[in-house]
């Protein structure tokens, strides 16, 4: 993976790399919000003047014949991180899915509040992001919307071990599962978008699953008191793209 590949990918959670080589701040409300972060640095003009911009509201979708993902996931997630912007869970290597002919490894996974994308104008109480890579540097992201409901299994080691504070982490007892995450309906929508953080650079692949999961009411407010603050950018228009299903 290329270095500006890789600093997109760790910028995409909004870890200490995009401070240490910026030197920018960025955040969700006020001068630091996502209606100024354009202009906060050069490398984040992208989030301004782009046209396939994250997050949507899915909606009109154009049918077509998707291929199934196939997926060669294995618990992984073995240590934690509070970013400030989210809470990251990063996974070792050894999971994959497969799209298109082409493999994409999963590198961690993390959750905003409320969702970012929206459904048919539906937003949702919260919602993961499963990102991925190929090996050329070409990103996915897999979207896994939460309705509050019934507890989530797949919730309860990362939540244990949550950090509470910017720049905590964990390593968890046990390793987590993002497969635990998924619904057990895989069918999917998808369209090109970008990053939902600084640089929101263009070109990811997003998968979003048709089918939500649910988290606790409980698990939900642990989530938000532990960022403490809403972390989701605003819909961003859709322009000339097409989702399908």
């Amino acid at each position: 993976m290329n270095r500006t590949t890789l600093m997109a990918l760790t910028l995409m959670t909004g870890s200490t790399l995009a401070l240490a080589d910026h030197g920018t701040h960025w955040g969700y409300s006020g001068a630091e919000g996502p209606a100024h972060w354009g202009k906060l640095d050069p490398h984040f003009t992208t989030c301004q003047t782009g046209n396939s911009q994250t997050p949507i509201d899915l909606a009109n979708f154009v049918d077509s014949q998707k291929p199934p993902i196939g997926f060669h996931y294995q618990p992984g997630g073995e240590d934690e991180v509070n970013n400030g912007h989210t809470i990251q869970i990063n996974y070792d290597h050894g999971s994959s899915i497969t799209l298109d002919g082409r493999d994409y490894e999963l590198k961690q996974y993390h959750f905003h509040t409320p969702s970012e994308n929206h459904i048919r104008g539906r937003e949702f109480p919260m919602e993961a992001h499963l990102v991925h890579a190929d090996r050329d540097g070409h990103l996915l992201v897999i979207a896994v919307m939460f309705n509050e409901g019934d507890e989530n299994p797949a919730l309860t080691t990362p939540w244990a071990a949550m950090p509470d504070h910017p720049d905590g982490s964990a390593h968890l007892d046990r390793l987590a599962s993002a497969e635990e995450l998924l619904p057990k309906n895989r069918d999917y929508y998808r369209f090109t978008g970008s990053l939902t953080t600084p640089p929101c650079t263009e070109g990811v692949t997003w998968i979003v699953m048709k089918e939500p999961v649910s988290a606790s009411a409980a698990q939900i407010s642990r989530f938000t008191q532990s960022i403490g603050h809403p972390n989701n950018r605003p819909i961003q228009p859709l322009n000339a793209r097409v989702v399908t299903e």
